[in-house]
């Protein structure tokens, strides 16, 4: 896995959610034991659910230990240019948004952080204050003034 840069955040988000994951170890190991007393395993749903949760569970924690494994945190540099950990301020007609330029893995668009890589974070990186860009948007081109760069 390459080096990820992620928010301080976003980091600890992840370690509440692991420290989660890993407190629900124990429940679902009762489970798979009760499922297995039922006896025939390969007819028995149970043990098959109880299994697949266990799965689940436990690619998300190799998954996030991955993360935290090989991330370094984002050194936010105030004002100058759009970057990783930026946050910028966009205007188009009256409309203002701020979004914050982050890493795929920690993309979340419904709470304005918006990935790098993606169509609009790949126009917004290296703009400053005052410099227009254009983005094409599903509903067709859409003119950006960038307001602010925090």
């Amino acid at each position: 896995m390459k080096k990820l840069e992620i928010t301080a955040e976003k980091r600890d988000e992840l370690k509440v959610e692991l420290g989660e994951l890993i407190a629900k170890r124990p429940q679902i190991a009762e489970d798979l034991a009760y499922a297995r007393s039922f006896g025939d395993l390969s007819e028995n749903a149970e043990y098959d659910a109880a299994r697949e949760a266990q799965k689940v569970l436990e690619s998300r924690v190799l998954e996030i230990e991955g993360i935290l494994e090989h991330a370094t945190i984002i050194k936010i540099k105030k004002g100058g240019k759009v970057a990783l950990g930026s946050k910028v301020t966009v205007k188009t007609g009256k409309k203002v948004t701020e979004y914050m330029i982050v890493n795929p893995v920690e993309a979340d668009p419904l709470h304005n952080k918006l990935s790098a890589e993606s169509p609009l974070g790949v126009v917004l990186m290296g703009c400053k204050v005052g410099d227009e860009v254009e983005f094409s948007a599903p509903k067709g081109t859409v003119k950006y003034s960038i307001t602010e760069v925090a």
